[in-house]
């Protein structure tokens, strides 16, 4: 990702400095990493949401026949296609979006629209296209959330980036999703000069999500803060 993160203030004490540079390495050396999660995650549940869809209503069928092929072209990788339409009668998930925006099937276009920009590197586009998503589920929508953070982080947009980061983990409400999203805007915090807010969700992972990934470790991110 571009590295737009806040630059640390002469004097500052180490430990924020390792913070900012393992937020930006964090990013360069996950950013595939990131995206594919969020897409397999789509990829897995939108499947449920389309079948569901079709057996519904007349407009819901037509809304997911339209966005069938663009799920094809998503998963191959052709994200310029899958967006904008091919040859053959596919009009492409911006279109999708617009034609059947009351549709589940046209709600789940503007997130495919936004992962497709966001993989063409057109953060503004994804983030426009994504903030459009709605949803209650555990996982698709606040991973959506954490998608549009992304977007925020990319586009030096750092307080907006750990805030959606945060929200992204209350909504998930999982052991899978939360710690992750929380560790991220707590080190985004850090970075932004906010140790306090960066402890508390340091905490907050120690608490509720002990056995994850990042439970696991948090308590030498929460030694480093309390060592201060």
């Amino acid at each position: 990702m571009a590295k737009k993160a806040v630059k640390p203030a002469a004097g500052q004490q180490g430990g924020l400095e390792e913070a900012v540079n393992r937020w930006e390495q964090f990013f360069e050396n996950n950013k595939k990493t990131i995206w594919g999660a969020m897409i397999a995650i789509v990829v897995i549940v939108a499947g449920a949401m389309i079948y569901n869809a079709k057996v519904a209503v007349p407009r819901q069928t037509r809304a997911s026949e339209a966005l069938f092929p663009g799920e094809t072209y998503f998963i191959q990788g052709d994200y310029e296609t899958a967006l904008n339409g091919d040859a053959f009668g596919y009009e492409g998930f911006e279109s999708v979006a617009k034609q059947y925006s009351s549709t589940k099937a046209g709600k789940l276009a503007n997130l495919y629209a936004g992962l497709c920009c966001a993989q063409l590197d057109s953060m503004e586009a994804a983030a426009k296209f994504i903030s459009k998503f709605k949803g209650s589920d555990q996982m698709v929508s606040p991973a959506a959330m954490g998608a549009l953070a992304n977007c925020y982080a990319n586009m030096g947009d750092n307080a907006k980036a750990a805030t959606t980061f945060e929200s992204a983990a209350k909504k998930a409400d999982n052991g899978l999703l939360s710690p992750y999203y929380y560790m991220q805007a707590a080190i985004i915090y850090e970075a932004l000069e906010k140790p306090e807010q960066a402890l508390k969700l340091y905490k907050e992972i120690k608490l509720k999500y002990p056995e994850s990934a990042e439970g696991q470790e948090i308590d030498k991110y929460i030694a480093r803060l309390t060592s201060k």
